[in-house]
């Protein structure tokens, strides 16, 4: 009986001259009457595949010949070896069978020709379906290089005993602002989903003192930017006892960390993508500056960009601050009146809090968004009734300080970002399964 294998396990070369078994799709298709040549993929790459009407029996044979893309196949035959095959290798076929069949009233729709009329892949018609869209060899990649990061999160904050801690998406409060909460009816009351698991992450704090999470996370906004998302996955972190300058270190030492490893183990999809690996590796080796929120408005001034203090940066500011940047830059120090109320007033400076955000350059700008907590109880209290915000939904999050309140400090990433970023797509939207905007949700 013939051995079943991965395709990237023929065209290692490991199998030249023996009979094997493949499972897996049909993405080309082309036949002379007396021969079929058909391009296979499967979830680890594709070979070419030669299948001769003297070779097999007429019914397996007739059935090959009129299969359609995206039909399902169980494949046996000959590995050859052969330089003018894709990946050096093609599988000469002596018995076939089509497993799932695709109809010829209703043909697969995602074409190569409707592939080639997009610009990144994400027209209406392919968000349509998506579902569909998947199957095709870019977000294959996209899809491997993203599980590889969230792999590496997880890696990161487990060698360094952090707890894996997960908070409610159900919420009575807003974390980054009010107009940005969806609202859900909840039993008669009102209910919003998260924005953040940082509030409960918060509570926890005193228990675990180091944890993180990666979950998903929900923000009602409206922008239609390259890297906006309504649903999107936050890789979040907690510390006790700790200030801006840790939480900063842990930043710069995941993105790292992420860096080196999609580097190491996805190299390949990279280079698919047309991706420069000496990028990446400056952006795993080369330390990160930092600049204060200050210095950020008197760069952006001085390219001509209209922008006050105090003002917040938005996606417009950040990707011209961030288009000639080499590597990431942390922006710390930005004025309180542009912070929500849980972020700690600089000792030095009270106009200022102690956070900061991470900017990947290239034009993408914000990836991680953190900093030190207003961490005693009279100072959270002084902060909440100076933003105007009701106690209320947050006595739990004030009791925090009640009770034996101490300095630390967390950040959040957009998992989504960073996918972005370091595959160099053109739209958050390419990095993400089934995106959800202001305008999208289906499929």
């Amino acid at each position: 009986m013939a051995k079943t294998l991965w395709i990237s396990d023929v065209q290692s070369g490991s199998f030249n001259g023996e009979i094997i078994e493949l499972k897996g799709w049909i993405k080309r298709h082309r036949s002379s009457g007396k021969i079929i040549f058909m391009t296979i993929r499967d979830s680890t790459g594709e070979i070419q595949c030669v299948a001769k009407k003297v070779d097999m029996k007429e019914e397996q044979f007739e059935s090959l010949k009129n299969a359609l893309i995206e039909s399902s196949v169980e494949l046996t035959g000959l590995v050859k070896s052969d330089d003018r095959a894709p990946g050096g290798h093609e599988l000469i076929i002596n018995s076939g069978e089509i497993i799932g069949a695709v109809n010829p009233q209703n043909p697969f729709p995602i074409t190569e020709s409707a592939m080639e009329q997009t610009e990144g892949g994400e027209t209406e018609f392919l968000l349509d379906n998506r579902h569909l869209y998947l199957r095709t060899s870019r977000m294959t990649t996209m899809l491997k290089i993203r599980s590889t990061i969230f792999g590496s999160v997880h890696n990161y904050f487990r060698e360094r005993d952090f707890i894996e801690y997960q908070a409610p998406s159900f919420v009575a409060g807003a974390v980054e602002g009010g107009s940005t909460l969806f609202e859900v009816p909840y039993f008669g009351r009102k209910a919003y989903l998260t924005q953040s698991w940082q509030l409960y992450a918060e509570a926890a704090m005193p228990a675990l003192e180091r944890l993180y999470t990666i979950a998903p996370s929900f923000r009602a906004e409206k922008s239609r930017t390259r890297r906006h998302l309504t649903e999107f996955w936050h890789a979040e972190m907690e510390m006790a006892w700790a200030g801006n300058k840790e939480i900063m270190e842990h930043g710069e030492a995941l993105v790292r960390h992420i860096a080196k490893t999609i580097l190491n183990e996805r190299s390949e999809e990279l280079e698919s993508l047309g991706r420069d690996l000496d990028l990446i590796s400056r952006y795993a080796d080369t330390p990160y500056p930092r600049m204060r929120y200050d210095e950020a408005v008197e760069r952006l001034q001085g390219m001509g960009v209209e922008i006050e203090w105090g003002q917040d940066l938005d996606y417009s500011k950040e990707k011209i601050l961030t288009q000639d940047f080499d590597v990431p830059h942390f922006l710390t120090h930005y004025p309180k009146i542009a912070k929500p109320f849980y972020h700690r007033p600089d000792p030095d400076d009270e106009k200022y809090v102690l956070c900061h955000d991470l900017l990947a350059p290239e034009g993408y700008g914000e990836i991680i968004g953190g900093g030190e907590r207003t961490w005693s109880e009279k100072e959270i209290l002084r902060r909440i009734d100076e933003e105007g915000t009701p106690r209320d939904p947050y006595e739990f999050y004030i009791d925090i300080r009640r009770y034996g309140g101490v300095p630390h400090g967390g950040f959040g990433m957009g998992v989504e970002r960073v996918c972005s970023w370091l595959s160099g797509a053109d739209h958050i939207r390419e990095v993400i399964p089934f995106p959800r905007d202001s305008r999208r949700v289906t499929p």
